[in-house]
């Protein structure tokens, strides 16, 4: 943390009228009484199962100077207490960002913003300290805390913005508060907390209405709402930066995009005149959209667009999405098992084309797709067959509607009721050529197949 977490100042920034022993000062804010380390503030959350509230006398015996919390609890520790500690965890995240006097990125979309997120960081840290969110630490929980992560050697800070239904991003922006808000795209995903991609594409246009002063919006002008969100973002006042693949009416445009060895992809960066080759080193055509989007931010914040390069080509995949692996039997397994959504399996679909065959693709379930669940996993599975994947096995309910659109289409289409039984299945596969595929929600557990390819077990 920068910001002074004295107990008086922590009081004013809560409106709370008083509390014990003001003088003190906390070196962290912890929310886990199994990490609590002495020195800490404990701010007690509330879930659905658990109340931390009963584990505060637990954090003070680990070394907790005080707390944050709704009620007043038996416990030896001063405590500030508040009407609702999650709104408190709010507050004390703004109050960190603001006293940061770097540069701020946000970004959020429905596919890409995690990989968008990486890259940016792995950027930015050729210039200089740099924090990014850790893990999907992206709700009204997880961005609180990842602003309270921000320390004085910090030059710079990529906050990814998720949500699962509208207002959600509205809040976590003004928290953030980004110099440069970057919105990847917009999909079918989560339809089950929006309502409709009507909603999907508003409620991600909510990053941009906490642009500072002077602040720029980073928006995709290959995605059809490119329109919307132009006209949002002037009718905020802010400056906009479009970027696209082979598209030169954007402003950062990835020209001349081409696929290399095992899948990956580089091609040219042009930006008002200049222009400077890339070659990624991760799979798929969509991460070049990716890379556009990392670097039209970087330019966004006045940075040259020569020295985006380096950390562009030394990004490396995240793990579970799009790692290559080469099998012990000699076949290349892609794991992209982290999470999936229709446009997602489709791009991860492409990139599995781009292999050698024979092709196989391991599905699970897509969740949170409301209504239309079962239509979106027929549509992914017509899109496999037509992209001539030989093999789709699946497992789950709603991925049985994939396995047989894919089967309309000509391809070997299995579907496994039972997971285990998939794993017996993938014991009897050639795994000595070809490629295969593993895609899925969390839900899914697809990292088990891969698991299993890999290790045998």
């Amino acid at each position: 943390m920068i910001a002074d977490f004295s107990l008086e100042a922590l009081a004013r920034v809560l409106d709370v009228d008083s509390v014990d022993q003001p003088e003190l000062t906390c070196k962290r804010l912890c929310t886990d009484t199994r990490k609590v380390e002495s020195g800490d503030l404990f701010l007690a959350l509330k879930g659905p199962r658990f109340d931390a509230h009963d584990y505060v006398g637990d954090a003070s015996g680990k070394g907790a100077v005080a707390a944050v919390v709704d009620h007043g609890v038996d416990a030896d520790v001063p405590q500030l207490v508040v009407a609702d500690t999650l709104e408190a965890l709010g507050k004390l995240g703004g109050y960190n960002r603001l006293a940061f006097q770097g540069l701020l990125f946000a970004v959020t979309g429905s596919s890409g913003k995690t990989t968008v997120k990486e890259m940016l960081a792995t950027m930015l840290a050729t210039r200089g300290g740099t924090l990014a969110t850790r893990g999907n630490l992206n709700n009204e929980i997880g961005v609180p805390l990842t602003l309270l992560e921000i320390e004085p050697e910090h030059e710079y800070a990529v906050i990814e913005l998720g949500a699962s239904g509208l207002g959600e991003i509205a809040y976590t922006t003004s928290l953030a508060k980004p110099r440069v808000a970057i919105l990847t795209n917009a999909q079918g995903a989560h339809l089950e907390g929006f309502g409709s991609l009507e909603n999907i594409v508003r409620a991600k246009s909510e990053i941009y209405e906490g642009l500072t002063e002077g602040g720029v919006g980073v928006v995709n002008l290959d995605d059809p709402h490119a329109a919307f969100w132009l006209k949002k973002l002037n009718e905020l006042g802010r400056d906009a930066v479009t970027f696209g693949v082979d598209n030169p009416g954007a402003d950062l445009n990835v020209a001349n995009a081409k696929v290399g060895a095992r899948g990956t992809w580089g091609g040219e960066l042009h930006y008002r005149g200049e222009s400077v080759a890339v070659s990624l080193a991760v799979m798929g055509r969509h991460n070049l959209a990716n890379a556009a989007a990392a670097a039209a931010a970087w330019v966004s914040a006045g940075l040259p667009l020569n020295e985006a390069v380096s950390g562009l080509e030394a990004f490396r995949a995240v793990p579970g999405r799009l790692c290559p692996h080469i099998l012990p039997q000699g076949a290349l397994l892609i794991d992209d098992s982290y999470n999936a959504n229709p446009g997602a399996v489709k791009a991860a679909i492409d990139v599995l084309m781009d292999q050698p065959g024979p092709h196989t693709l391991l599905l699970g379930d897509m969740a949170e797709l409301g209504d239309e669940a079962a239509e979106l996993h027929a549509e992914v599975g017509r899109y496999a067959g037509e992209a001539g994947v030989e093999r789709l096995l699946t497992s789950g309910s709603l991925s049985q509607q994939a396995a047989a659109a894919a089967a309309e289409q000509g391809s070997e289409a299995k579907h496994f009721a039972c997971f285990e039984d998939l794993l017996v299945e993938l014991e009897e596969l050639d795994l000595t050529t070809g490629t295969l595929l593993a895609k899925g929600s969390r839900s899914a557990g697809m990292e088990r197949a891969v698991k299993a390819l890999m290790t045998g077990e």
